[in-house]
């Protein structure tokens, strides 16, 4: 008989049946004067009983402007310690975070403050080229908004007006939460379009937080440096909260990637964790000035988003002394890990595969049409099942239904192979997403918003292979009779309106799309065209 490409996880540590808050007070118990956060470029740093401290301050704050169990309240900012305490100070009182891209724009901005409701919004005044008080003053109007608090100015006198809550009001509001509450949402794009809220609970991210720290061996030992961006899972999840259910340190070196000061922080803070995409260990790597920075306490470390290419691999447990780095696979929907590189993995196994399942989940490959489950060693899409699998797309029952069958297994659209030894391997998408950086980018959110071009008749977007980020987008543009082919003009279009990263890098101006005799759009002969065309 045929073995079958179905596994289960382990279970001989228990799952977490707590709250964010209940974990996190025992951590301080524990821990009392450990680092808890320090912020290199803020020149920050608190304790976990001080961590205890600030996040009552800021969850009196947010119960003085209203907020109560169940509301929805924004942050719009990158890596910063205030983004910390905001996480943990909701978690305490059982208001839901919604995560926003930095990158996003107005109509990006407006989109997820109504489809989530949320009531407030505390954000930075700008990031880059980036001014957030003026992309907020345009879509304040056509929002349920009834407080705006803008970090880089408001901060004091919106700690400063929590101090009418009492003690009492802050422990009644800390009361009645349950660790499958919902907690946080995060939107994520998908072939449907508009960003999806994928709403999570205590239990789905605490638990993966925890488990991932387990596989890494976490203790108050380690101080884990943390470029990669808070909004994601992969910062808020895999950072912080395996690092808080740990008693490790939380090391923020910059507001956003910078290879150097990311070097210098993890010498300065003797750091033993390093997280990133393939593509910031990459530049890491090739820093002119690379040899000068001791990196000699760093131990292990998160690399995921993106495959790892062998020979970077190798370099980064060989000169950055990361032995011990891991590669973590999952979606957000996941809280985001639900596959995981073991220390001590085979290198081969961890530059080709993604790892095995992680701990209390359950995972099938399927055939996608079938929804039957394949052979060992045969490709199907990967599903997932347990506590990680989200609670639903945010107001959406029909999109939640799509993605999570009858048997609750979550569809990845992700097409893997189950090897013999348990590792998986991602070979592909069965979705048309595109993956770029470490980013989901929507075809059809991009489609949508070029149509909006008055010269444009018709338009599909393709990923095509891009050495540094994985893919790169691409658009297909039939134009209207009589308009002449200009891409300067279509990338100011672009400009400013939606994120960078969603801009088309490559346009080719076409007379008809390659059809399926059914009438559908071939995207698979239009990548394959295009990679021919561009020698990618």
């Amino acid at each position: 008989m045929m073995t079958l490409s179905h596994i289960k996880g382990k279970a001989e540590v228990p799952l977490l049946k707590e709250t964010i808050a209940a974990n996190l007070q025992r951590t301080v118990a524990a821990f009392p004067a450990q680092d808890a956060i320090v912020s290199h470029w803020q020149k920050y740093r608190i304790s976990y009983l001080e961590l205890w401290e600030e996040t009552s301050k800021v969850a009196k704050a947010l119960l003085a402007t209203g907020a109560k169990k169940g509301d929805r309240i924004a942050i719009w900012a990158m890596n910063r310690y205030e983004w910390i305490l905001i996480q943990y100070a909701t978690a305490r009182i059982g208001v839901i975070l919604v995560n926003i891209n930095p990158a996003y724009r107005k109509s990006e901005l407006e989109y997820v403050l109504n489809q989530s409701g949320s009531s407030v919004l505390i954000s930075a005044s700008n990031f880059k080229t980036s001014n957030y008080e003026s992309m907020v003053a345009h879509v304040l109007p056509n929002t349920n908004l009834r407080k705006v608090i803008f970090l880089d100015r408001d901060w004091e006198a919106f700690l400063h007006a929590g101090s009418i809550i009492t003690e009492e009001a802050l422990r009644t509001a800390e009361a009645n939460l349950h660790y499958d509450d919902a907690i946080n949402i995060q939107y994520t794009s998908g072939t449907t379009g508009f960003p999806k809220g994928v709403t999570l609970s205590h239990s789905n991210i605490l638990n993966n937080g925890y488990f991932i720290g387990k596989r890494l061996h976490y203790s108050e030992q380690d101080r884990v440096c943390i470029p990669v961006p808070f909004f994601h899972c992969f910062g808020m999840v895999i950072g912080n909260l395996a690092c808080t259910s740990h008693g490790s340190t939380i090391v923020i070196p910059t507001e956003s990637f910078s290879a150097e000061i990311t070097l210098k922080t993890v010498q300065d803070e003797r750091c033993t964790s390093l997280y990133g995409v393939p593509t910031m260990f990459i530049a890491m790597l090739q820093m002119a000035n690379f040899a000068e920075f001791d990196l000699s306490t760093l131990r292990t470390g998160v690399m995921a988003g993106s495959p790892c290419p062998i020979e970077i691999m190798k370099q980064v447990q060989s000169k950055m002394h990361m032995h011990e780095v891991s590669v973590c696979y999952g979606m957000t929907e996941t809280s985001p890990v639900s596959c995981q590189t073991v220390i001590g993995a085979p290198l081969e196994k961890q530059v080709s595969t993604v790892g095995s399942i992680q701990d209390h989940l359950e995972i099938k490959i399927v055939n996608p049409d079938t929804g039957e489950i394949v052979p060992i060693g045969a490709p199907g899409e990967l599903c997932t099942k347990g506590y990680a699998v989200m609670l639903g797309y945010w107001d959406n029952d029909a999109a939640t239904r799509q993605a999570i069958d009858s048997d609750n297994f979550m569809h990845s659209g992700d097409e893997a192979i189950l090897d013999k030894d348990g590792y998986i391997r991602i070979t592909g998408r069965l979705k048309d997403m595109i993956i770029r950086g470490g980013e989901n980018i929507s075809p059809l959110e991009v489609e949508q918003y070029l149509y909006k071009h008055e010269d444009i008749q018709d338009v599909q977007v393709i990923g095509v292979p891009d050495p540094k980020f994985g893919e790169a987008v691409m658009a297909w543009i039939k134009l209207k009779k009589g308009v002449s082919p200009n891409v300067e003009i279509l990338q100011q279009f672009c400009e400013g309106k939606i994120a960078q990263y969603k801009i088309p890098l490559y346009w080719k101006f076409v007379e008809e799309f390659p059809m399926t005799v059914s009438g559908k759009v071939r995207k698979v002969e239009m990548r394959e065209i295009s990679i021919q065309e561009l020698g990618l």
